[in-house]
């Protein structure tokens, strides 16, 4: 499976442009490469990360991609286990608790405060009618990325490069989150209708509404992941006590 994902690393990252190129051979490009497929739900919680096969994949040294797995694990993107390795990490309530904090000051700010043009608009809903073509045909991890696809173009409303790269930060945490409620299929779902009302509020210039729709939807979102891993968690210390 690492080797797998080392080459789909690989392909992603000679596939993005001759950008790419200049910094292929920089930790902080490793880092946006690796930080990119977890976003992109193609590394999930609990994969090793393998220096010798990524290293080989992605053409770099072990010293470079070291300094990439840093950068990440700063991030609470990647655990480092002594003796054992470099995993993709596995948030739990205090890191939700966290990433809803920094959602909650950007996001509602970038819909009240951005710039928002047709554009922009159009683009936001083909987002939304793909998620609720995903919902109609039963699709969590297309629901997922639309909804990804969704925030990530509210805090682009900002304008600011340094917001867009902390909501890649975000994003990539939020797609770990998300594989905590592969129980729950139906966590997506209902929050399609709330991304469509939200575009909806932008279009018609109400965006006092568009902010504290958002500010709500985010409290919802995070009350029932916390409620979720709570739940994981008691069970899975009910399953421990029986033994």
């Amino acid at each position: 499976m690492v080797l797998e994902a080392a080459a789909e690393l690989d392909n992603g990252a000679a596939g993005s442009g001759s950008g790419s190129a200049e910094h292929a051979h920089t930790a902080a490009w490793i880092a946006t490469v690796l930080r990119g497929r977890i976003a992109a739900g193609e590394l999930t919680p609990g994969s090793k990360l393998s220096e010798q096969s990524l290293s080989t994949a992605l053409r770099v040294s072990r010293n470079t991609l070291r300094e990439a797995f840093s950068t990440l694990a700063s991030e609470s993107i990647v655990t480092r286990i002594p003796n054992r390795g470099v995993f993709v990490a596995s948030p739990g309530a205090e890191e939700v608790r966290e990433i809803y904090r920094v959602r909650r000051l950007i996001e509602p700010a970038a819909a009240l405060w951005g710039e928002v043009t047709p554009e922009v608009l159009e683009n936001m809903e083909a987002i939304v009618e793909r998620a609720q073509a995903a919902r109609d045909a039963g699709s969590v991890p297309d629901m997922a990325d639309a909804n990804q696809a969704l925030h990530s173009a509210v805090v682009g409303l900002a304008g600011s490069a340094s917001l867009r790269t902390l909501m890649d930060r975000v994003l990539a945490e939020m797609r770990l989150v998300f594989h905590a409620m592969a129980s729950a299929p139906d966590f997506h779902s209902h929050y399609v209708d709330r991304n469509v009302q939200l575009v909806e509020r932008l279009r018609a210039g109400q965006r006092d509404d568009a902010a504290a729709g958002l500010r709500t939807y985010l409290d919802s979102a995070e009350a029932e992941l916390l409620g979720h891993l709570a739940d994981e968690a008691s069970q899975g210390t009910n399953s421990q006590g029986t033994r």
